[in-house]
């Protein structure tokens, strides 16, 4: 075998070699993309669940807003309503947000910059929900109540409550901790996946 074959072999070795660690890359990015995409997937079909609930909650609110008859009920009824619609429209609008985050279409920085964007965004809504998921437990009350058992608990309170509502509190703490806790590991959990790209 003389150079010029030599040399020939080698280059034809080199560029299956460019070319194998090009599929692997490829293959590596593809496989990254789909562990990305499955940690917001049972997380997406929670909160889907869980906004369909609150969507019927906010309608039959509306369709029985006529039963809601005291402007103090009213009030209640109509701010129920609007949580009922946006807190969960938020949450989902930046949930597939950042599960549609396409990891091998951009570097690796501007990919982690719109991350750690979409990141924050979520974290914050969650947040914002967990303070606001105490004030729609103090209007539930009195509006399903009304709609339910046609009764104002402001004018006349039952002794139920006096109990009740701070065994709720307690319970919605402690679902409302668990819950943030689950979005950080799993957002936290999905930045590590980025960072070993780099």
């Amino acid at each position: 075998m003389n150079i010029d074959e030599m040399q020939a072999v080698w280059q034809q070795m080199d560029k299956d070699l460019k070319k194998q660690k090009k599929i692997t890359n490829t293959l590596v990015m593809k496989m990254t993309q789909e562990r990305y995409k499955n940690k917001f997937g049972k997380l997406a079909t929670y909160e889907t669940l869980g906004a369909l609930v609150c969507f019927v909650a906010a309608i039959v609110i509306v369709f029985n807003f006529g039963k809601l008859n005291t402007w103090y009920l009213a009030l209640c009824g109509v701010l129920l309503t609007v949580y009922f619609v946006t807190l969960p429209a938020l949450v989902l609008k930046y949930l597939y947000a950042i599960k549609a985050i396409n990891i091998d279409v951009s570097s690796y920085a501007v990919t982690l910059k719109k991350y750690l964007k979409a990141k924050n965004k979520l974290l914050l809504v969650q947040q914002l929900g967990i303070y606001l998921n105490f004030v729609a437990l103090l209007l539930v009350i009195p509006v399903f109540s009304k709609l339910y058992k046609n009764k104002d608990v402001f004018i006349t309170p039952n002794t139920t409550w006096f109990w009740l509502v701070p065994v709720l509190v307690v319970l919605l703490l402690v679902v409302s901790k668990w819950g943030y806790n689950c979005y950080v590991k799993i957002t936290s959990s999905a930045e590590n996946l980025l960072k070993e790209l780099e």
